[in-house]
């Protein structure tokens, strides 16, 4: 009876629990149909909810990005860049006033024809050298030629009957008027005789001073006329440099200067002194001239272009820096120079320039190790290289 008992009693308790089972199922289904609709039911965020978050998840990935950058430049935080320096060492800087000029001959000059004819005979050509009142191109005089002839004839007769006049009046015969009539007709005639030679030399060109013929514009045959073309002679023995020089520099180049002369052409330059300067200046352009006197050369000619140089400022044991080496900010301007292989910005104060340098007033010593190549990419206390140097 016992046995019977405790047999159905673990019939209902396995009848309980079967039954919290199958209740437990149903409410885990319930449950899950019960999300599920909620799910399906809930409304979206709207675009300025979904907005904020992403700002959310951007900011907090933008922090992330920061600290590790931080952490890795910790590691990484001294550059290793290649450069170039030069050594500052103290010496002469001039700054020079360049002033365009040009070559001119004191001696160039053009002789024309003085009146109008055919031109008979040429007797020079280009590259010549002539003599000053030597002729150049003969003109046609035919015409004052036969007028030359029959006067000097004129002028021999009456010399003729001046001279058998004059021994008469000697010995006391004949009257002075007689005398005197034939001594007034025989210094006319020998007037008229020269007046005629004076008009046939107009029909002659004539070199009016000694050179080399430069230029020649007359043909044989041509009619010539005054001033309509001629003969270019030039003395390239004397010659000399011109240029207008601004008011600007009126107080800078005075006559008796030093000047450097420039002449690119020729790949030559010289220095000279100033040998004229104008005291007055022009009007019009706000300039005065100079003129310097320059050697007998043969690879000088008129009219080259040189450039005059002149030192408008100088000072010794000065220091100087290559315009590459120099870096400007919107505050101030400075350099870098190598310490120990690091970087080091240092600022300056600069003075006049010329020549692709700078003259460095203060902020440098002599000895320092100024960067020039690759200065605009460095920044102060980067580890630098220093594959060139020169002084």
């Amino acid at each position: 009876m016992t046995l019977i008992k405790h047999t159905d009693e673990l019939n209902k308790l396995k009848t309980l629990d079967d039954q919290y089972i199958q209740d437990m199922k149903k409410l885990i289904y319930f449950t899950g149909v019960i999300f599920l609709f909620a799910a399906c039911t809930s409304k979206p965020k709207d675009k300025a909810a979904q907005l904020a978050d992403l700002k959310k998840e951007q900011a907090k990935i933008d922090s992330q990005i920061v600290k590790l950058q931080t952490e890795l430049g910790k590691k990484d935080s001294v550059k290793s860049i290649d450069v170039g320096t030069v050594t500052v060492t103290p010496g002469n800087f001039t700054n020079y006033v360049d002033l365009q000029g040009h070559i001119d001959a004191q001696d160039n000059v053009t002789a024309y024809p003085q009146a109008a004819a055919v031109i008979t005979a040429i007797y020079v050509r280009a590259g010549d050298h002539v003599n000053k009142g030597q002729t150049l191109v003969q003109l046609n005089n035919n015409v004052l030629t036969e007028q030359i002839a029959q006067a000097q004839a004129q002028a021999t007769l009456n010399q003729t009957v001046y001279q058998r006049q004059k021994n008469l009046w000697d010995q006391k015969i004949g009257t002075e008027v007689q005398f005197l009539q034939a001594k007034s007709n025989f210094e006319a005639s020998q007037k008229q005789v020269d007046a005629l030679k004076q008009q046939s030399d107009m029909y002659r060109i004539v070199s009016p001073i000694s050179g080399t013929i430069d230029q020649m514009d007359l043909k044989l045959g041509q009619a010539a006329s005054p001033g309509a073309s001629g003969i270019r002679i030039v003395n390239t023995d004397n010659l000399k440099v011109k240029a207008d020089v601004p008011e600007s520099y009126a107080t800078d180049i005075n006559q008796g200067d030093n000047v450097k002369v420039v002449i690119p052409d020729a790949n030559d330059s010289l220095m000279l002194k100033v040998t004229f300067a104008a005291k007055v200046i022009d009007p019009g352009s706000r300039s005065f001239g100079i003129e310097i006197k320059l050697p007998q050369s043969k690879a000088l000619r008129p009219n080259m272009t040189v450039t005059i140089r002149v030192a408008d400022y100088s000072k010794k044991n000065s220091l100087s820096v290559p315009l590459n080496a120099i870096q400007r900010s919107d505050t101030s301007t400075f350099v870098y120079i190598n310490k120990n292989g690091i970087a080091k910005r240092l600022p300056v104060k600069i003075g006049n320039t010329y020549g692709g340098k700078s003259e460095v007033i203060n902020g440098l010593s002599a000895g320092d190790q100024v960067v020039t190549e690759g200065a605009s990419d460095i920044e102060d206390g980067d580890k630098i290289r220093v594959l060139n140097s020169s002084n």
